[in-house]
């Protein structure tokens, strides 16, 4: 599993597991602030009732059948209150009031408790000593929800406690709110929980995508394609990612050091050991003719290497190279013009027929001198590997945005063990008409150039006999 879903699994679970907890004491702890919420509500309406009874009881006239009529007044009427989503239809109020003895003198639920001793009842007996009375009632047992709230307020005359007035209040609409209250909850939490995910999810991409491209990039560095570093923001991440780059040029300058040390000591050791034996053979006696054809030799030889020396110090100026120091518009039409006019004399010392047909409107966006050289690269070994009176054949097309440059030869074509390498450095392959192999830097430098403008170059053997070249760029660089 990668890290960023790791991280998003380990982040959900721990937001779940708090979420659901904080959720569930919430709910669970909802219901009792309904219940204050009553209960203060009651307490408020047990004073106003017990203090017009007091009133009553001081001037003699607290008649407990005028509160008999009265409740059944309102028991008996009708109406409908729309509580939010809760239609209330009747009064489920409850009121009893006893004596300072604690026995019952008036219910409004009916005359069945008349007589009855609630001295013993917490809501009673605290409010005949002079405390806050109140207390809950489970009416079915076994439904905790089925709760009934009491709370009792005194009946004074001349500040002594004469009964006790208490109203009573089921929890049965509460608990219709409660469910209601609850849905919502769930609900909501439900649509906080998605909001998170989503927004956690897109926290995550927004983290890992530069770490993605920091690893593209290292895959870039490792298979040597063309890696440009990933534009980075001020963060760790962006820190990280420029150390890599540095990295990068460090690890990649000492590594190309060592590599041109061992590949130009080992291109330099023939032409020198050439060299060292025809100076040997020269301090022999020998005929005029054969100490020109070792001076010729030694002469040839120190080409190669001053030719081969020139070669590596431009390759490695080029890839050194991350972006094209000089870009401009080109008319690359007449750049191949020039490179065919300067090839005119190998090609007809060869006797070639030359096939060119260039597109007028062939414009791109680079550096003229490398795509010159490029073209040139690439038709000097067309020509090499040409053979006397064959054909050469060079199209330049536009088409969809890119300009292709097609080199076709008809030569003895690429050996297959050779297909793989021909882009590696120092590796050639012996011309024919000469036997000689070539610096093997050549197909090297037009690939780095084709990279630098965001191109391709690549070689295929035709169906019939020799070898196509193809080199593309884009119109524009990106």
């Amino acid at each position: 599993m990668k890290l960023g879903i790791r991280i998003l699994v380990c982040f959900l679970l721990i937001f779940v597991c708090a979420f659901y907890f904080l959720t569930r004491g919430f709910v669970g702890d909802i219901r009792y602030r309904y219940l204050e919420g009553v209960e203060d509500a009651l307490v408020d309406q047990a004073r106003i009732l017990a203090t017009m009874a007091s009133q009553e009881l001081e001037a003699g006239i607290l008649s407990t059948d005028r509160l008999r009529r009265i409740f059944e007044r309102v028991n008996a009427s009708r109406f409908s209150a729309q509580i939010h989503q809760v239609t209330k239809t009747d009064v489920d109020m409850r009121v009893y009031v006893t004596d300072d003895k604690g026995i019952v003198i008036f219910d409004s639920r009916g005359d069945a408790t008349i007589g009855a001793d609630y001295s013993r009842w917490r809501d009673v007996h605290l409010t005949l000593n002079g405390k806050y009375g109140a207390r809950s009632t489970h009416d079915d047992p076994k439904n905790p929800a089925s709760t009934t709230l009491y709370v009792a307020a005194p009946i004074t005359v001349n500040n002594t406690v004469a009964g006790v007035l208490t109203v009573c209040k089921p929890t049965t609409n509460i608990n219709y709110f409660l469910e209601i209250a609850k849905a919502k909850v769930v609900r909501k939490s439900l649509l906080a929980g998605l909001c998170v995910v989503l927004l956690s999810t897109a926290l995550m991409f927004f983290m890992f995508r530069p770490i993605k491209q920091l690893t593209r990039y290292a895959d870039d560095v490792r298979q040597g394609k063309k890696a440009i570093l990933p534009k980075l923001d001020r963060s760790e991440i962006g820190d990280m990612g420029r150390a890599f780059e540095k990295m990068r040029d460090a690890l990649e300058g000492k590594k190309y050091v060592e590599n041109y040390i061992q590949t130009l000591t080992h291109e330099i050791k023939s032409p020198i050991s050439a060299i060292q034996g025809a100076a040997e053979l020269l301090e022999e006696d020998m005929s005029r003719e054969q100490r020109s054809q070792f001076l010729k030799n030694i002469r040839s030889e120190t080409e190669r290497i001053r030719e081969l020396v020139d070669r590596m110090l431009h390759l490695s100026s080029l890839e050194s190279m991350n972006d094209l120091e000089t870009s401009e518009t080109i008319h690359i039409n007449k750049i191949l013009q020039g490179v065919i006019e300067r090839s005119k004399a190998v090609i007809e010392q060869k006797h070639l027929e030359l096939v060119a047909q260039a597109e007028e409107d062939a414009h791109i966006n680079g550096d003229p001198l490398l795509i010159e050289q490029a073209m040139s690269n690439l038709i000097q070994n067309a020509v090499d590997f040409s053979p006397d009176h064959g054909q050469l054949s060079i199209l330049l097309t536009r088409k969809e945005g890119q300009i292709t440059l097609v080199v076709e030869d008809r030569g003895p074509g690429i050996p297959d063990f050779a297909m793989g390498r021909i882009f590696e450095k120092f590796f050639s392959i012996r011309r024919p008409a000469s036997d000689e192999k070539s610096t093997g830097l050549g197909l090297n430098f037009v690939r780095k150039i084709a990279e630098l403008h965001n191109g391709t170059v690549y070689l295929e053997n035709r169906s019939s006999n020799g070898v196509r070249a193809i080199f593309t760029v884009p119109v524009y660089l990106s």
